[in-house]
């Protein structure tokens, strides 16, 4: 791994575009998940009963305006399908017109209860049961912070965020072996070298275009992540320098599969099939998936002086990620 002054950048801020993605409503249409939307065409107006809402108004006429308050915030896709698979749960278990103004602490302690102890035989996992009170403390605050209820009933709640089992990363040896494999196909030498030496995520991954790759001076290759300004990540943004060796493995990449546009033109599965390929060439015998790779980069930085703060400024982390990622990255880097 490189040390910290040679991976220093400033972050940009460009624009892409992305196609939307359709998902089933879980409250009965279909909806577009517009986190990837061109911020240049105009937000579409909301119908009157959804920007008018009371302490009167139902929980279930809270749920649109909530999805769309969500994707603003720069809301993951897999938050949003989330937080609305909670609430349709909410709504289940306190029923579709109750008004929003009338859920009190004991309400939402109850539901948190049934979903815990209510179905003998099944425990749902600490980290799920976690979820469910973020998602009653981002709901009701923003109910709250828009003066549509005056007391907010998941205040009082205690988030508990369970340890998550530590990942096995790869040792230095697996690494260099890992790369080694990589090098029989420039496609996978690619992806794999982006991840282990720059610690991208699989979705960033798969978001650049050939306009993201800075080659101006071959001796320090630039890469830039970026989205699209109606997502609300602009504080994500980043650029991150790359060993000069980057350059090479990149042209050869262009060369051998004529990347013109998007770098990785596939779908994640397909990312998840070329890494395979290259664990077994490289016989690695644990379960390596493209995380493994950004956390193997995240506790190297750690190690090479990297502080906390310059670590997440590097993996672009949210506040919501940094503070399970945070503890789970010191305790690799620095075991007791």
């Amino acid at each position: 791994m490189q040390k910290d002054s040679e991976l220093e950048a400033q972050p940009t801020a460009v624009q892409i575009e992305e196609a939307p993605i359709e998902q089933d409503n879980l409250f009965g249409t279909p909806i577009v998940l517009d986190d990837h939307s061109d911020s240049s065409e105009a937000q579409p107006t909301l119908p009157e009963h959804m920007v008018t809402l009371t302490d009167q108004t139902s929980l279930a006429d809270c749920a649109e305006p909530y999805r769309r308050e969500l994707i603003l915030r720069g809301k993951s896709n897999y938050t949003v399908t989330c937080f609305l698979s909670d609430l349709k749960m909410l709504m289940d278990f306190l029923g579709t017109d109750i008004p929003v103004g009338r859920i009190g602490a004991e309400h939402v302690t109850d539901w948190l209860m049934k979903l815990k102890f209510g179905n003998p035989g099944h425990v749902p996992a600490p980290k799920t049961m976690a979820r469910r009170v973020t998602f009653l403390k981002n709901f009701f605050t923003w109910l709250e912070r828009e003066h549509i209820i005056r007391e907010n009933p998941a205040a009082s709640l205690t988030l508990e965020r369970p340890q998550p089992p530590l990942p096995d990363l790869l040792s230095d040896d697996e690494v260099q072996c890992l790369l080694d494999a990589s090098k029989e196909d420039a496609r996978c030498h690619c992806l794999v070298y982006l991840i282990l030496r720059a610690g991208l995520k699989k979705e960033e991954v798969m978001g650049l275009k050939v306009h993201h790759i800075d080659l101006i001076d071959p001796q320090t290759p630039l890469v830039s992540i970026r989205f699209a300004a109606s997502t609300n990540k602009q504080h994500r943004e980043r650029r991150i320098a790359l060993p000069a060796e980057f350059t090479t493995i990149f042209r050869r990449y262009q060369q051998s599969y004529h990347v013109t546009d998007v770098i990785f033109p596939c779908t994640d599965r397909n990312l998840n099939y070329i890494l395979a390929r290259a664990v077994k060439t490289a016989d690695i015998k644990k379960r390596v998936t493209l995380q493994l790779l950004r956390d193997t980069f995240a506790v190297q930085q750690l190690r090479d002086g990297v502080s906390l703060d310059g670590l997440r400024e590097k993996l672009g982390l949210s506040d919501e990620a940094w503070l399970e990622s945070k503890e789970k990255y010191r305790r690799l880097a620095f075991p007791k």
